[in-house]
């Protein structure tokens, strides 16, 4: 049984974030057994892509301890400063969402001011999978227009206490996108 659906900290009962680009340490193996995980990049991390983060990001995914894709989003918030454009953050969204398609895993969306933009995609692309938009703090009308549009909302600590009273029991999880002091490395013993 899943807990906590969203952390960076190692942790049972919940799904730990892995971002590929964050991995330093390629000759030891990632997953720990007996923890489920997500896998994604992380749109502040747009500027650190390469292929071969994208190469690794894929092959992390298909790993049956992976449970969904993500988190991996839109945030204008935090454009990279090495030419990248909301574009570009759409792109890598879209490799993303190509692969929890592909793999039949859900999507962990982490959305900043763009929630007209990931609803008109959904919309385009009719995906399969679910797409959960994490760590929700919005007031309710964006609730509500997100659940009519299919998403999952999963709530953290700080979250709007109307829009979770209204969220259906089907449609919601809970997280503590807790972070420890560094992003989630594997930990194994020497």
């Amino acid at each position: 049984m899943i807990i906590d659906f969203h952390t960076h900290t190692l942790k049972r009962n919940a799904v730990v974030n892995v971002d590929p680009v964050d991995l330093t340490d390629l000759s030891r193996p990632v997953f720990r057994p007996g923890y489920l995980y997500s896998v994604g990049i992380h749109p502040w991390n747009l500027a650190k892509v390469t292929s071969e983060r994208l190469r690794l990001l894929r092959a992390l995914a298909s790993s049956p301890q992976v449970v969904a894709i993500g988190e991996c989003g839109l945030d204008p918030l935090h454009l990279s400063t090495s030419a990248s454009t909301p574009l570009t953050q759409q792109e890598l969204l879209r490799y993303h969402i190509s692969l929890s398609e592909s793999l039949r895993k859900p999507l962990i969306l982490h959305i900043v001011k763009r929630f007209p933009e990931i609803i008109r995609m959904k919309k385009e692309l009719k995906p399969t999978q679910r797409w959960i938009i994490h760590g929700f703090r919005g007031k309710p009308e964006l609730a509500r227009e997100l659940l009519r549009h299919g998403f999952t909302l999963s709530f953290g600590h700080c979250y709007n206490p109307a829009s979770l009273a209204l969220t259906p029991p089907d449609r919601l999880l809970r997280e503590t996108d807790t972070m420890s002091i560094r992003p989630y490395k594997p930990h194994w013993p020497h």
